[in-house]
C-alpha cells in the first residue's frame, strides 16, 4: 500500500455576526495535510456502510492515528464527509462520501 496520496483535514470556523450589517462575516477554514493511501470503495465495503452502492465513494488509510477535530476531508479539489472511520492498532481507515 502506498501512501502517496496529500489529504487534507479541514476544520471549519464560521464567520461572526456582524451586528451593524446584520451579516455574518466568511467561514475560515483551516487545513492540515497528510499523506495517505486514497481507493474506490469496494462493493462489499459499500454494502456494508451504505446498504447500496453510493458513487464516488472513496477509502482512506492513514499509517497513523489522526485525533485532531476535523470536519470533512479534502483530496484533490473535491472535498468529502466521513461516512465511517475505524482506529486500528496502529492505522487509521476512513470511508468517505462527496459532499456537495
Amino acid at each position: 500500500m502506498r501512501y502517496d496520496t496529500p489529504i487534507y483535514f479541514q476544520k471549519l470556523t464560521p464567520g461572526e455576526y456582524d451586528p451593524t450589517t446584520g451579516n455574518y462575516g466568511e467561514d475560515a477554514i483551516s487545513e492540515d495535510m497528510k499523506s495517505a493511501s486514497v481507493m474506490d470503495t469496494g462493493t462489499n465495503t459499500m454494502m456494508l456502510v451504505y446498504s447500496g452502492i453510493k458513487e464516488g465513494s472513496l477509502t482512506i488509510h492513514l499509517q497513523n492515528h489522526y485525533d485532531r477535530p476535523f470536519d470533512r476531508i479534502r483530496v484533490g479539489n473535491k472535498t468529502y464527509g466521513v461516512d465511517f472511520s475505524r482506529k486500528l492498532r496502529l492505522k487509521q481507515v476512513y470511508v468517505v462520501s462527496e459532499v456537495v
